[in-house]
């Protein structure tokens, strides 16, 4: 029996067909969905006669949408049913009128099938086919593949549209990262997440169940299947997605009916909308989660929404850690799967949940103490939910060559894990070309991990031994307190007329005031603001003169200047706030001045503040009341290698030798 790469090409050949009307990368607008609709056709092939016969004696009655379409797809013994008299065989007896009926025998299909093929939005493409005159010979090719389940069984089936999907995608390479993850990327996540459960999938009768949020054509909820049914064939893996990119969600969804994939009732495993907004699996949970987001994806359309969502629910909600800024909405795909796990609960065969997401270096880092993403760092790491994190080579996605992590989150850490996170640095373990099947580069991916490369990662991350590229550190050692480190506001006074003219223009009614307050003072520069103001609120009670807070902070703000010589400034009543030192008394903060210090958890605040700060800045204080704790993993920091200089004499050298091989040249061009 020819295996799924015989079919693979034989499909693929008949997308030259396509040349000309359509450029490489819109090959799948048809290919995908004419390979669905010959398979469903040959599936339903067996049961033609019988469905039609059910529908003829179902007309006129009441039955119709759901009820009708569970009648007929008991009748032809699947999830899906067609009643149109019409299959490939007598499309092709007609090709004049091909177009008509290829739309017409599409709409005999039940809901859940016209539904994909509205995703796909085929009857434009059709249409398209029409106006270039390949629309038959398109039809007429496809008809002469057998993709009866007798000679393609499911599993095949699905393998053979998974190596479709996959060189599409790379064909389109441009826009690829938006919804396909390169294969090896998912097989590593893939063998890290299930990598402790050997003995729980081992389990005779066990059944799991996996989440992808952002599932965009299904490949990690194929290759997930397929470790499963390698490693642990006894085990059952129900795989769930959604997306909201139409033609990735068509694709998935098409893959999930191709496969027989029947765990939900009706087989709606794959559902479309928006997660942010459109939960489709609301109060659901799940024991895995394996999903890559799109990279840095904006999601100011759903902030409304969302932000209600955190306000009315909190933690009770999904969104209660946190919200990142609207620019890069990736922690909060990291919330939306938190939200769904399950809990430990072993006496009711409960075990917790584990998760690989595949992120940009952002997350990692981005927003200081008090930020959204740093609160959702601190809530994830502070619950002991971050197992670990991957650094990934770059140039290893099709829209991108950023650098990618994976991170490695988990309510069920084993014994040596909890209180641990593990950074395993795989940079380097990369092997040239954009596959093992393609050593080209596919846009921006030039490098891809090899079997023998995945193993070898998976056997260091399952030792978490300290090397040069694994470490692991206590969840402490990421956090820290930003401290605010104020120094006093300095200020000299003197009334000059320029500046004199200028207050009494917006304050004329305190000429008598400030004329004595001139005379008392008189013009000489004074750097100690405190006696300078007491003295004038003695003249001012004196004169029984009580002035608006506004013209007590105009008249300082025009007759003062900053001055690093001044005495620090106190500040006003009530006595005792903020203030710094012995002796100090309550000095005014300068908000100019004002810098802060990110003090590692793990260390005393005091003892860094006279170690680090204070012989530097002799008069400066710190403002507890306003701590933030931040957490932040700067991956660099951790795997740092310093490279020294050349030495001179090297450099100079090389330098000379380019001087006399440019002397040379140019002797050879004026001679």
């Amino acid at each position: 029996m020819p295996d799924h790469n015989y079919f693979s090409n034989l499909i693929w050949q008949i997308a030259d067909l396509l040349r000309g009307p359509y450029r490489p990368p819109q090959y799948e607008r048809v290919m995908l969905p004419m390979t669905v609709l010959r398979r469903f056709d040959c599936v339903l092939a067996p049961t033609k006669a019988k469905v039609l016969a059910e529908h003829e004696k179902r007309k006129g009655s009441k039955l119709e949408g759901d009820a009708l379409d569970s009648h007929l797809n008991k009748a032809a013994g699947q999830r899906f049913h067609n009643h149109s008299p019409l299959d490939f065989e007598k499309l092709k007896g007609d090709p004049d009128n091909i177009e008509k009926h290829l739309v017409s025998y599409i709409k005999g299909f039940s809901k859940n099938v016209r539904d994909i093929f509205d995703f796909f939005e085929f009857e434009a493409e059709i249409e398209r086919m029409r106006e270039a005159n390949i629309l038959y010979l398109v039809v007429s090719k496809f008809g002469d593949v057998d993709l009866h389940p007798n000679t393609v069984p499911n599993e095949q089936m699905g393998l053979i549209f998974e190596n479709l999907i996959r060189r599409f995608n790379e064909l389109a390479n441009e826009t690829a990262g938006d919804h396909f993850t390169p294969r090896e990327v998912i097989r590593l996540m893939v063998s890290i997440l299930f990598i402790h459960d050997d003995k729980l999938l081992a389990t005779p009768g066990t059944v799991r169940k996996l989440l992808d949020p952002a599932c965009g054509t299904g490949g990690m909820l194929a290759e997930a299947q397929n470790y499963l049914r390698e490693h642990h064939g006894a085990a059952r893996l129900y795989v769930y997605g959604q997306d909201y990119n139409k033609r990735a969600f068509a694709t998935a969804a098409s893959d999930m009916l191709m496969k027989q994939v029947d765990h939900n009732g009706g087989g709606n495993n794959v559902r479309y909308g928006d997660s942010f907004t459109e939960d489709q699996f609301a109060a659901e949970t799940f024991d895995y989660f394996l999903t890559n987001p799109p990279f840095g994806v904006d999601w100011k359309k759903q902030q409304k929404e969302i932000q209600q969502e955190r306000d009315k629910r909190g933690f009770d909600g999904r969104f209660g850690a946190g919200l990142p800024r609207v620019n890069d909405g990736s922690l909060l795909f990291l919330q939306h799967m938190v939200a769904k796990f399950e809990p430990v609960r072993p006496a009711q065969h409960k075990h917790g949940s584990r998760l690989a997401v595949v992120f940009s270096g952002s997350p990692l880092f981005t927003g200081g103490a008090g930020s959204g993403e740093s609160d959702i760092r601190k809530w994830i790491i502070e619950n002991d939910w971050l197992e670990a994190i991957i650094a990934l080579p770059e140039q290893m996605f099709y829209n991108t060559g950023i650098g990618t992590y994976v991170w490695i989150v988990t309510n069920r850490k084993e014994g040596r894990r909890k209180g641990k996170i593990q950074l395993l640095d795989a940079r380097e373990v990369w092997t040239a070309g954009g596959s093992e099947d393609n050593k080209r580069s596919l846009g921006d991916k030039r490098r891809h991990i090899t079997a023998s490369q995945i193993a070898e990662i998976v056997k260091l991350y399952g030792r978490q031994t300290d090397g040069e590229t694994c470490k692991t550190f206590d969840n402490a050692d990421f956090g820290y307190t930003r401290v605010t480190v104020e120094r006093p506001l300095r200020l000299r006074y003197q009334m000059t007329l320029d500046d004199k003219a200028r207050f009494l223009d917006a304050c004329p009614h305190l000429l008598d005031d400030v004329q004595a307050i001139d005379k008392a003072l008189g013009r000489e520069p004074q750097r100690d603001w405190n006696a300078v103001w007491s003295r004038i609120e003695d003249l001012l009670q004196a004169r029984k003169s009580r002035w608006k807070a506004t013209e007590l902070k105009l008249f300082r703000s025009v007759f003062t200047q900053k001055d690093p010589e001044a005495e620090p400034a106190l500040l006003p009543s009530p006595p005792g706030r903020g203030a710094g030192g012995e002796g100090r008394g309550a000095f005014e903060p300068d908000s100019d001045l004002r810098d802060f210090e990110n003090v590692p958890l793990k260390d005393d605040i005091d003892a860094y503040f006279e170690r680090e700060v204070r012989p530097h800045v002799p008069d400066a204080w710190m403002d507890r009341a306003k701590d933030r704790i931040g957490y932040e993993i700067n991956f660099n920091r951790h795997f740092y290698k310093y490279t020294p200089p050349r030495p001179l004499e090297e450099i100079d050298a090389e330098l000379k030798q380019a001087e006399e091989e440019i002397m040379r040249l140019l002797r050879e061009v004026t001679e």
